[in-house]
């Protein structure tokens, strides 16, 4: 039963109820209530601005600044590429006699001045374009499990180019989900360029959200660009809208440059790719155990990167990509679902808007090896603290398993739910004129039922002030054994066979596609 119902039923004569209900007045306010709203009126929608929460203070963030500049000036970095070197020592940075680049206070500064600081990353349809602004705060997939998790039989088994394709085209079906970066490896597709080819393909076929991905090799790069290019309908449409971003792990925690990662970022910033500047040490591993110098060496390591990029192409669009990791000291394996894991992007959330740099970092990590209770919580908690703290972009928020070493397509569907709620969380409470008026009150107390069930107002904001769940199950017990007492995971399996069933034509038109086919080998 509907509020309008509940309320009239209480309030009205029974005849009256009966008459209305002829009327199919009941059905049409349903319906009403149910018709997608504008985006505009919408309760929660991508780039909603976070920040409310600051795991650090002020002067905490001054000291992290302040010890990743002398890191960079005093300890530098290591390995880089023999073109970085050129790159970074014609900017101003100075090579040591041991190797290692280090880089003036006043070159970062620089750099930092000519950074991109209001980019938008492209989706191929502009109604998926995200706005990373300020603290707009956008949710979306990443990683590179090896694994499906199979919860029906509660097991793993090695992923393939079509879970990808499939994975792609449920994001694309998912209001909470806002991008899609390569959430798997190929498993079944053995040659590494041919892998490559088959990600952006799955990827892109799949959905016309912005896509991430990675390249395993430097000399895959020009392929895989001329694929883009026939996706985008030529190299001009590319370089207008560039909607895959390179995910590039530029940097070996600690302090080492990676020589074909760098190699590879070159390329993308000549190509006009946008760039993820990726650093992802392991706190206790490859990062230090302390959480505040895990920071340090990851923003040292991102501000390595700032000056990489721009020191050939100022302004070039590129993600301040701080992803420090947590270990379990006792064993030394990963911990994606920790609270220290999300103190630990919330923190760096926090870094990037010191310097006002669209960012990223790993949230919704579970440890958890299915979509359960451990799960819930893990996901729950660091989402919802990256989302408060005003992160840009949230990698990695729904569907990654066993700490990254799996993927979950219902737990893809569930985290649509949750991030609904989560969303919710960072619009926070409108407070305005309106929202304070007593009118409503007045009304209900003085002239009322004494209750808002059925009030205008209750009735209005219906859709535009809450969130509901498509999965999640609010029903009372008896309601709930009435229908058959549903499994949660059990009706996001169905919501994601009714998402596959729909048409698997990929997202280009038909004449692409077999181009496509024709220069490449597809396996999807």
């Amino acid at each position: 039963m509907d509020i309008a119902t509940e309320t009239n039923t209480a309030i009205e004569s029974p005849e009256a109820v009966k008459q209305r209900r002829r009327s199919g007045g009941r059905a049409s306010r349903v319906a009403a209530r149910s018709a997608p709203l504008a985006v505009n009126l919408r309760p929660i929608r991508a780039g909603m601005s976070g920040g409310q929460y600051s795991p650090l203070s002020h002067a905490n963030v001054l000291r992290i600044h302040e010890a990743a500049l002398d890191a960079l000036e005093t300890i530098g970095l290591s390995q880089a590429p023999p073109s970085g070197v050129e790159i970074l020592t014609g900017a101003g940075a100075i090579l040591g006699d041991d190797g290692r680049i280090r880089f003036p206070r006043a070159l970062v500064e620089d750099m930092l001045a000519l950074a991109n600081k209001d980019l938008v990353l492209f989706g191929r349809d502009p109604a998926h374009d995200l706005d990373l602004s300020g603290t707009r705060v956008h949710y979306g997939t990443a990683g590179a499990a090896v694994h499906i998790v199979d919860v029906e039989n509660r097991n793993y088994r090695e992923s393939t180019a079509k879970d990808l394709y499939d994975a792609a085209r449920i994001t694309h079906a998912l209001d909470n989900v806002h991008f899609f970066q390569r959430t798997m490896v190929c498993r079944d597709v053995v040659d590494n360029y041919e892998m490559d080819i088959n990600t952006i393909y799955a990827c892109c076929a799949g959905t016309t959200k912005h896509v991430g991905t990675s390249f395993s090799d430097p000399s895959h790069f020009e392929g895989c660009l001329d694929l883009i290019h026939m996706i985008a309908g030529g190299e001009a449409n590319w370089r207008a809208r560039p909607f895959v971003s390179n995910s590039n792990c530029f940097v070996v925690p600690p302090m080492r440059f990676a020589e074909e990662s760098c190699v590879t970022m070159e390329k993308c910033v000549r190509a006009g790719m946008p760039v993820l500047l990726l650093s992802a040490g392991q706190a206790g591993a490859t990062a230090p155990a302390l959480l505040a110098t895990a920071i340090v060496q990851a923003v040292a390591e991102c501000l390595a990167g700032v000056v990489y990029v721009n020191a050939m192409a100022p302004g070039h669009p590129a993600v301040f990509g701080t992803w420090p990791f947590v270990s379990d000291l006792r064993t030394g394996a990963m911990s994606g679902g920790s609270g220290e894991q999300a103190l630990l992007s919330a923190g760096c959330a926090q870094m990037h808007r010191f310097y006002g740099l669209p960012g990223g970092a790993a949230a919704g990590i579970a440890d958890a090896k299915l979509p359960d209770m451990q799960a819930g919580w893990e996901q729950a908690i660091s989402n919802t603290m990256a989302g408060l703290s005003g992160l840009n972009m949230v990698y990695e928020a729904v569907g990654m398993h066993a700490s990254l070493l799996g993927f979950c397509m219902e737990s893809l569907v569930l985290g649509d739910d949750l991030l609904g709620q989560v969303l919710r969380c960072v619009r926070g409470i409108d407070v305005t004129e309106d929202s304070v008026s007593l009118d409503a009150m007045r009304e209900v107390c003085l002239e009322g039922p004494g209750h808002y069930l059925g009030h205008p107002q209750t009735l209005g904001v219906m859709q535009t002030e809450y969130v509901y769940p498509v999965v999640a199950d609010r029903t009372s017990p008896k309601e709930w054994a009435e229908i058959g007492k549903p499994d949660l995971v059990q009706k996001a399996i169905e919501r994601k066979n009714k998402i596959l069933a729909q048409s698997s034509a990929p997202l280009f038109d038909a004449a692409t596609d077999a181009a496509i086919r024709a220069a490449f080998n597809i396996y999807v």
